[in-house]
């Protein structure tokens, strides 16, 4: 093997078989991609090319050169491999009613924050929002919370600006969204069109740059993929679960049969102004969000937000693997959001259906160890013998009619 020829490049149609007779050491042949052949130039590395030694001569067309490997393809795919991964955000969204004689459930999707609330709005890029608000008691409360998601979240409550994340940001970030829930809620109480007896609950993600912001009140959950295993980015916030119960005991509430007050399934929500005691008072049922973070890598492929009726009837792991099967099928994000619902239909869910899939690449990839390596296709290249080339020269000329 030598570094440094002069580089000839050569090409094959399938039904037009060319070919050249190359005498063994006048002349060396290399195919390299296109990708490998700009970071050979940008690193001023020599590339490193299969040459044939002194002697008879040989046929080389450009179709066989994927039956021996090259050696210029490491290079190129260790350059690739030190890029920093940059999350390429789409979404999609899928709503039904369910078996139930209403819809309570709103949603919101943000997959361009950034343009989205204009030009003095400074953020990490990519930047998106999106929102699940599952109601109860009526559809007020979440139709309410909904129409006004971009006030609260992003106007009223001192979003921190930034074009970078870092400790003092993401603190800025968290404190701003905790001050929007608790914001929201109070104007629930003060909404003259909403009922006391309306409320919803509350899960909301942020992508700002590689990293993603769950916050949640309330029984809608988040699940990221990450390689095909599911991983969990809130808490389903049900009096049954430990330390609600505890807390919700401590606060002067009770729990009866599962019920907060015998009335409600979750202990955290927006709204429900008749079961929370005055203002500025400790409560059993409150609007606090539980926040959870990430910083995305490549192995991130997804994040699904979906109100409970998904998750009574499917565990997480279920779900990633209906959307990732779904992905690798079509690449559809809405599409899988739609089979998500259809799937829980089918399992027999007893409530209002609302599934946000947010994929974190521009498409669905292989996460095969060969792919997660990135390594860029092998080329290959044979010679054949003097009397083979012969013999095959002879056959093109006769199928040629020469």
């Amino acid at each position: 093997m030598v570094a440094g020829p002069n580089l000839v490049h050569q090409s094959m149609a399938v039904l037009d078989v060319q070919y050249r007779c190359v005498a063994k050491g006048a002349e060396e042949m290399v195919d390299i991609s296109t990708a490998a052949t700009a970071t050979a130039t940008a690193t001023a590395t020599a590339a490193t090319v299969v040459v044939t030694p002194p002697g008879s001569p040989v046929f080389r067309p450009a179709s066989e050169l994927d039956m021996r490997e090259s050696d210029a393809i490491p290079d190129v795919a260790l350059e690739v491999n030190v890029l920093p991964f940059v999350p390429s955000i789409r979404s999609g969204s899928y709503t039904d009613i369910g078996p139930r004689r209403f819809m309570e459930d709103e949603h919101i999707c943000i997959d361009d924050l950034s343009a989205h609330m204009g030009s003095l709005f400074k953020c990490p890029a990519p930047s998106a929002f999106y929102g699940v608000f599952d109601g109860h008691g009526g559809p007020d409360a979440a139709a309410f919370i909904r129409r006004h998601a971009i006030r609260f979240f992003f106007e009223d409550t001192g979003f921190p600006q930034s074009s970078q994340v870092d400790d003092v940001f993401l603190e800025g970030v968290e404190n701003s969204v905790r001050k929007a829930y608790l914001v929201a809620d109070l104007a629930l109480a003060d909404e003259c069109t909403v009922s006391k007896s309306s409320g919803t609950t509350v899960l909301t993600a942020l992508v700002l740059g590689r990293l993603l912001l769950v916050a949640n009140a309330g029984d809608c959950r988040a699940v990221l993929c990450r390689k095909g295993e599911a991983v969990d980015m809130s808490q389903d916030h049900r009096p049954i679960h430990a330390a609600e119960h505890q807390r919700v005991l401590e606060s002067g509430g009770y729990i009866d049969d599962g019920y907060l007050n015998g009335v409600l399934s979750v202990s955290r929500a927006l709204g429900d102004w008749d079961l929370k005691l005055p203002p500025g008072t400790p409560s059993p049922l409150i609007a606090e969000p539980e926040f959870r973070q990430q910083l995305l890598t490549e192995d991130d492929e997804f994040l699904i937000i979906g109100c409970d009726g998904i998750w009574d009837v499917m565990s997480s792991q279920h779900a990633v693997s209906i959307v990732r099967k779904g992905l690798r099928r079509h690449d559809n994000p809405e599409q899988c959001a739609r089979e998500l619902v259809m799937e829980a239909l089918r399992l027999n869910t007893f409530d209002n259906l609302t599934v946000i899939i947010i994929c974190f690449t521009s498409e669905q990839q292989d996460s095969s160890p060969s792919h997660n390596r990135r390594e860029a296709p092998v080329l290959r290249c044979c010679s054949l013998s003097t009397e083979a080339l012969c013999n095959l020269r002879s056959w093109l000329d006769i199928d040629r009619g020469d």
